[in-house]
């Protein structure tokens, strides 16, 4: 009797940690901590105080966990079709309505923590959170899918510059260069997926353009980010911008040529790529406003 109490105690204790666990790898973990912690870096790198880092830190953390639960929870249905492993809702870990719950509460949290930033700061903060929702919920099957990633990676330079003392409208080349980049971060994304994506019926720009089409494109945004974070802010070029912009191409090239050889070695050229790129951002972070 004894071992059969313990047994459904271990049972009662087992599943809240199976469904805090699921929960916590249903909201896309990876680009919740990336998106949270570059957003951060700008904001520090820009010279903004330790309490107004912390606050756009806790704004973008709110945005990206609502944003990932409600593509899980979403895709559930899709994800279950195709066999695809290591998604949490499809796999039973967690309820769908647990994620979707957890979803609402994250966006409504987004929403003061947003505007404290500032009002102007706040709206465009919502705003790419929404266009993120408006991904997961439409446009990702359609030829505008690059979009939320525009607004929400060109974004993070507005919502850190419109943060500072007086809230200057951020520099346009700031701007440009993270919309270069999400179009990048979108196409690398979608990449590995293409295949399955396609047997469920999404049809995004990446699905249009094919395997091979989305592996020749992703390297451009990126080089094209570079030239814009080398050449356009006022000044000479650095010493560190001149060598990134002479290897930027050729990286990107690298991987293509060798991904004959391996099948990853595209994504990892313009992985490379957008390294270097976000480190001249965030060196300019003084120059954003």
């Amino acid at each position: 009797m004894g071992a059969t109490d313990q047994s459904q105690l271990c049972g009662t204790t087992a599943w809240p940690l199976r469904r805090a666990v699921g929960l916590a790898r249903s909201c896309h973990p990876g680009p919740v901590v990336a998106v949270t912690s570059l957003a951060t870096a700008l904001a520090v790198s820009a010279g903004l105080g330790g309490a107004r880092c912390a606050l756009i830190g806790a704004a973008v953390l709110a945005g990206q966990l609502s944003v990932g639960w409600c593509n899980d929870a979403f895709d559930a249905q899709r994800d279950a079709a195709v066999g695809r492993r290591g998604k949490p809702v499809a796999d039973g870990a967690v309820s769908r309505s647990a994620v979707w719950a957890a979803a609402f509460a994250a966006l409504l949290l987004c929403v003061p923590l947003s505007l404290a930033c500032g009002l102007l700061a706040g709206m465009v903060h919502l705003a790419a959170v929404v266009a993120a929702w408006l991904y997961n919920l439409k446009l990702k099957a359609t030829a505008l899918s690059w979009l939320p990633y525009v607004v929400g990676f060109g974004g993070l330079p507005a919502v850190v510059a419109l943060s500072l003392p007086g809230h200057p409208w951020p520099a346009w080349w700031a701007v440009t260069a993270g919309a270069l980049l999400g179009v990048a971060a979108h196409l690398g994304d979608v990449l590995p997926d293409i295949g399955d994506d396609l047997k469920t019926g999404l049809r995004g720009l990446p699905h249009r353009l094919g395997v091979t089409g989305t592996r020749l494109l992703l390297p451009v945004p990126l080089v094209a980010a570079t030239a814009v974070l080398v050449l356009a802010p006022a000044g000479p070029p650095s010493a560190w911008g001149a060598a990134t912009l002479a290897a930027a191409p050729l990286t990107a090239l690298a991987g293509l040529a060798l991904g004959r050889y391996w099948r990853k070695a595209a994504l990892a050229g313009t992985v490379a790529v957008a390294a270097a790129d976000l480190t001249l951002l965030l060196v300019r972070g003084t120059a954003l406003a």
